[in-house]
Order: structure tokens, then C-alpha cells, then sequence
């Protein structure tokens, strides 16, 4: 019963083994219940030689493509027909086929004008990815239907089509970053190479492109690989190569540092060539949950905390060896790693990367403190002046002396 002329709609009739014939509805909006648990699963009525049998049948198209409106007439199913037989019948196996396929066609017809394209993916891209997910044999045929925002499409939405087509000589992946909003991801530190090389990167803001991605694990023989996962191989020359061996051994010893300070925190500490301008950022590993999932499963309702154990984000905390930050850290490291300053900002650069990665803070009210801290140490207050409002376990700041050289180091970074 909607108030709107529809978007699309197509009229076919099927002949051979079996005959039907439908007309099929795409609606201007989506429904506000559209996935709704408790609501009916489909919109198409299913009728027998014009007579009506059913609205509710489950078998007759795929969940994903609920807000398709229609009604099916069939010839062959027999009129006294139950639920029973129905969930049986082979020749409704037929349809389903024949309604999920001309669905496809319908939406390349509405694909033809850009703008009620725009319209309906707007509306209804959630269930193209829904069905990337659940629905095996037509992903090929979805995956050229969805649309992303991406580093060099400006406010438009590119198809995966027209990124292979714009892929630089040497490109063999396409690469993309989830996160919570595209202001999120567009100043992410995964980002910096990538765009540094002008390598074109997807944003998938989401929630449900987690899902789709780890299903859509390639387009056109081109694979799919996320920034912000270990792993990310980049087209490099000699020199290069070079260059990031001498570091690695360089700082093999800070490195080593830097895991026992954070002990468990992350999983390993690494040099690496992915961050240009931030001094680190914390990447997690190839088969585990990335930042934003990890966000997404927390924020469920229902969750189950026990896969929250096995599945959580593996931390990899990767260092910027050209940083100014990081070169001054090593000098301090070379000095005396027992220095309790080098303690306090290393813990204070693996805060501020959780955060500019996408992760929560564990103790926000830690990162705080020691953040006034330096605020102090930049205003030049004396570090107990409020020594009687603060509460007794708050973790202690190192020697006046060394973290006013590091507010002079850090002043000079800015």
C-alpha cells in the first residue's frame, strides 16, 4: 500500500517444463521495518492457476530481496496444496531461481539512469550486500551492482568495474579501508602510503560491508585487501628494499623495547614503510577481526563474549623509522631504556595509535592523565600543584628534568 509510484517494475511469463508468469515491483523507498525480525520474510503473493494460495512463502525468494513487491501465478503447482508439499516442491525451487534472476536484470535496467540508480541504492544497498553475503551463486552478478565512496571519486560512489579500470600499471589488488564515517577513514595513517604512491583506496563505512568483504574475497580475478591489515604488499624498487632492511635492523633493539614496555598489549612491534606522515599505528592480523569489526561486535546487543577471547583484533604496532618522534625516542632508548620517560611515551604513542587506528581506549581516564601531564610540562606548572586534588593510584610522571628535555623534543616534532 504505498503512497509513491514505484521505482521499476517488470512484467515476464516463463515457458517450457513448467509455466508462470509474474509481475515484479521495485518500491521508491525502503520499508523502516525492512529487517525487522518478527515482520513477514517477502512481499510476493503466490497464487495457482489465479487463484490465491499464499503471501508468506518463504521458498519463493531469498530473504535479501524482501522489498521486491510482486505476484506469482503458476500453472503447475496443484491447488490443494500445504506448506508441507510446498516446501517440497521442486518446482518452486524453478521460480525462486527465475524471480532472483529477473530481479538482477531489473536492477541493470535501473542501473542504465544514473540517478534513479542512486535512489535505489541508497535505499536498498544494504540488501545487495546482504545478499553478496548469503547468496553464493549470484555474487558475481551483486558484486558489479555495489557502490563505494573511495580516495579519488570525490563525493560520487564508484563500482568496483570502474576502479579495476582505473588501476595503475604494476596495481594486482584492490584496496580498501572499513571504518565508522568517510571522515574517518579518509585521514586514517593506513592511508598515508597508499595515497603518497596515488593508489586508489575503497571506503567501506557500513557495518555490513564487514560481512560482504570477508565473503567477496575477489572482482574480475583482482583480490580484495584491506589497508589496515599486516600484510599489505606494495610495488617497491631495490633502493627501497634496501633502505627499510638497514632500518629494521637499525631498530631491531628499540623494537624489542618498545613489546616489553607494552608486554601484551600487541602482539609484535615492527618497522614498517606503510605510515609516512604519523610517527605509528597498530594494524591487526590477516585472519582476525579489523578495528571497526571489533567496534561493531561490541556495540551488539546479544553479543557473545566468549568469541570476543579468540576473535579480538591481534595487534601489530608498526613504527615509522623516519618519524622525528620515533628517531628521538631511539636516542632516549640508546641512553637508558630503563628511563621511566621512555616508559611513559611509549605507552602515550600506543594510546594515541589505538585511538587514530580505530580502537577504544581500555582506561580513557589513564590517557588523560597523561595527557595534563604534558600539558603541564608545555605551560611550565609545576607538576604537584595539584598533587592534593589527584587520587593516589595514578600512574606517577617521570623525572622533572628528562620529560622537560621531551617537551622540548616534542615541541620541535611541532
Amino acid at each position: 500500500n504505498d503512497w509513491e509510484d514505484h521505482l521499476a517494475v517488470k512484467h515476464f511469463s516463463v515457458e517450457g517444463q513448467l509455466e508462470f508468469r509474474a509481475l515484479l515491483f521495485v518500491p521508491k523507498r525502503a520499508p523502516f521495518d525492512m529487517f525487522e525480525t518478527k515482520k513477514k520474510k517477502n512481499n510476493i503473493k503466490l497464487y495457482v492457476r489465479r487463484v490465491f494460495i499464499m503471501d508468506n512463502c518463504e521458498d519463493v525468494i531469498p530473504e535479501y530481496l524482501s522489498f521486491v513487491k510482486g505476484v506469482v501465478d503458476s500453472e503447475d503447482l496443484p491447488l490443494n496444496i500445504s506448506r508441507e508439499t510446498l516446501q517440497q516442491s521442486k518446482i518452486l525451487k524453478v521460480i525462486r531461481k527465475n524471480l532472483v534472476k529477473k530481479c538482477l536484470e531489473l536492477f541493470d535496467d535501473i542501473m542504465e539512469d544514473a540517478d534513479n540508480y542512486k535512489k535505489f541504492y541508497e535505499q536498498f544497498g544494504k540488501n545487495l550486500k546482504l545478499g553478496i553475503h548469503e547468496d553464493s551463486t549470484n555474487r558475481k552478478k551483486l558484486s558489479e551492482l555495489l557502490r563505494y565512496p573511495s580516495s579519488q571519486s570525490g563525493d560520487e560512489m564508484t563500482s568496483l568495474k570502474d576502479y579495476a579500470s582505473r588501476m595503475k600499471d604494476g596495481q594486482k589488488d584492490i584496496y580498501y579501508i572499513t571504518g565508522e564515517s568517510k571522515q574517518a577513514v579518509e585521514n586514517s595513517p593506513f592511508l598515508e602510503v597508499l595515497k603518497k604512491r596515488g593508489l586508489e583506496v575503497l571506503y567501506m563505512t557500513d557495518p555490513i560491508d564487514e560481512y560482504a568483504v570477508q565473503q567477496l574475497k575477489e572482482f574480475e580475478g583482482k583480490k580484495l585487501v584491506s589497508a589496515t591489515k599486516e600484510g599489505l604488499e606494495l610495488p617497491e624498487d631495490e633502493e627501497e628494499k634496501a633502505k627499510f632492511e638497514e632500518a629494521k635492523k637499525t631498530f631491531e633493539e628499540m623494537c624489542k623495547v618498545v613489546k616489553d614496555i607494552l608486554g601484551d598489549k600487541v602482539e609484535k612491534v615492527v618497522v614498517s614503510n606503510h605510515v609516512v606522515s604519523s610517527p605509528c599505528c597498530l594494524v591487526t592480523g590477516q585472519f582476525g577481526w579489523t578495528a571497526n569489526m571489533e567496534r561493531i561486535m561490541k556495540a551488539q546487543a546479544l553479543r557473545d563474549t566468549s568469541t570476543m577471547g579468540y576473535m579480538a583484533a591481534k595487534k601489530h604496532l608498526e613504527i615509522n623509522p623516519k618519524h622525528s618522534i620515533i628517531v628521538a625516542l631511539y636516542e632516549k632508548v640508546q641512553e637508558d631504556e630503563n628511563d621511566r620517560a621512555v616508559k611513559d611515551l611509549v605507552m602515550l604513542l600506543h594510546e594515541t595509535s589505538l585511538l587514530t587506528s580505530g580502537f577504544s581506549l581500555e582506561d580513557p581516564q589513564v590517557h588523560a592523565a597523561r595527557i595534563h601531564r604534558m600539558i603541564k610540562l608545555g605551560l611550565g606548572v609545576d607538576e604537584e600543584a595539584d598533587a592534593s586534588l589527584e587520587s593516589e593510584d595514578m600512574p606517577g610522571l617521570e623525572d622533572a628534568p628528562a620529560e622537560v628535555d621531551e617537551a622540548s623534543q616534542m615541541e620541535e616534532v611541532d
